[in-house]
Formats: C-alpha cells, sequence, structure tokens
C-alpha cells in the first residue's frame, strides 16, 4: 500500500473531494483541510480504512489555524509528502467598481495569502524530513491565464498563484521539493452548476458553457502527484473539451 501523505485543502467539497477520493484510492494518507466539518465528514465517508484519513478544520487565512493543521498531520502520519492548495472563493458577478474592501480581502485573503501560509509549512515539514521533500499542487484555475467578466479579486489572486507557483518550485529545489499548478477549466461541481443556464461572456451576453466529470480533474493532479522526485509538471491545463476559452470573444 501506498504511505504517502497528504494534505487537502478545500476536502469538503467539489474538486477537493474528487481528489481527496482519488488519492484515498491510491492508498495515501490524507488530512482533509476545510472551515466546514460537516462537509469534511462527508468527504470522509467515501475511505475504506478511516485510521489513512484526518479530518481538520481549519481556516488557511489565519496563519495559526494552518500551523495546527499541519502540526496535527504530522503527529498522526510523521511526515508530509503531498500538499494540494486546492481552497478558494470567489465574489459572484459584482461589478468591479462596486467591490468592498472586504470582499476584495476575503478573496486575496483565502486564495493567495492562504496557498503561501501552507506552502510555508509545508515547506517546513519536508525539508526536515527524512528523506527530504515533497510536491506541492497549487489548483490555479483557468483564470490564472485569461479572466471572466467581474472577477477582479479572483483572476489577480489566481495570476498571482502562478507567480507564487515559480517561486516556490525555484526556493523548493534545495529541499528536494517539487511545485506545479493545476489550471482547471468548467469541472462540473457546486461552483459551476449555472454554466448549464448561462454565464457572463466577454461581449456581455449570457450563454450556456460545456463542462467535464471532475474526475477528470482528480486524476490529472494524480498524474502530477505520483511523478518520481526528479520529474515535475510545472503547469497543465484540464478543460471541458469545447468550453470558449481558447477563442475570441
Amino acid at each position: 500500500m501506498n504511505s504517502k501523505v497528504a494534505i487537502v485543502t478545500g476536502a469538503g467539497s467539489g474538486i477537493g473531494r474528487s481528489v481527496t477520493i482519488a488519492l484515498l484510492k491510491e492508498g495515501y494518507n490524507v488530512a482533509l483541510a476545510g472551515r466546514q466539518k460537516e462537509a469534511l465528514d462527508v468527504t470522509a465517508g467515501y475511505a475504506r480504512d478511516t485510521s489513512k484519513l484526518l479530518v481538520f478544520p481549519s481556516d488557511i487565512s489565519q496563519p495559526e489555524s494552518v500551523k495546527e493543521l499541519f502540526a496535527a498531520t504530522k503527529e498522526k502520519f510523521g511526515r508530509l509528502d503531498l500538499l494540494f492548495n486546492n481552497a478558494g472563493i470567489n465574489t459572484v458577478d459584482v461589478l468591479l467598481e462596486d467591490l468592498s474592501y472586504e470582499q476584495w480581502k476575503q478573496v486575496v485573503d483565502i486564495n493567495l495569502t492562504g496557498t503561501f501560509l501552507c506552502t510555508r509549512e509545508a515547506f517546513r515539514i519536508m525539508k526536515s524530513q527524512q528523506p527530504m521533500g515533497g510536491r506541492i499542487i497549487n489548483n490555479g484555475s483557468i483564470s490564472a491565464q485569461v479572466p471572466r467578466p467581474n472577477s477582479a479579486p479572483y483572476t489577480a489572486t489566481k495570476h498571482a498563484l502562478t507567480g507564487l507557483t515559480k517561486s516556490t518550485a525555484l526556493d523548493g529545489r534545495k529541499y528536494h521539493i517539487a511545485c506545479g499548478q493545476i489550471d482547471i477549466g468548467n469541472a462540473a461541481s457546486d461552483m459551476t452548476g449555472k454554466m448549464n443556464d448561462g454565464v457572463p461572456q466577454a461581449d456581455g451576453s449570457l450563454a450556456p458553457e460545456p463542462t467535464m466529470d471532475v474526475n477528470n480533474v482528480a486524476e490529472a493532479v494524480l498524474y502530477m502527484a505520483n511523478l518520481s522526485p526528479e520529474a515535475n509538471v510545472l503547469f497543465l491545463t484540464v478543460m471541458a473539451t469545447k468550453m470558449p476559452f481558447v477563442g475570441r470573444g
């Protein structure tokens, strides 16, 4: 059985839940992080062996909460081999000029600062364990490449995440820590349910968009996670085949 240890943030729904289930099937020990214990418990219900699980409600925007998450993971499993920085939030179709400071800050605190805080704690464990090293995978989103209308906070944080991914990959080399980013487009989840009814397009119109099964994302993350230590996928885009990402709007 695989004895590797992973932390998945945002494990209570959508992509986080799907990736967690895939890692458990692969034999990983997994720490499930998220703000709602009830949602984490639902994800945990998919596990065949509860000894390979740690359910740890946490708020990644808070430094002490992040420290407690990583300390609990190390205490239970002894090491950390994989961090999937998945947790993120978005504002809902708010005009840029109507965004409040609080809305902006909340997105930045979770999507960007939270990812940094988790990455920092992962470094501290991974560089001190034997064998040294590990892997970090950041959920970047298609918005790390191009914006949707009325998504300034989300798009800004996801673009910034690309810079953090590159810095992490570079700074992690001396500790044998690899870092890559997966940019996901229209994976079917609670966040994308409205796409069937129509979402804003660049020309101001509303149009439905195709989605893909979220398990495609889980398989892609699993591929990145299971690479041998000398190899790394720095950036990977997985998207619904017919979504309007590569066309002109």
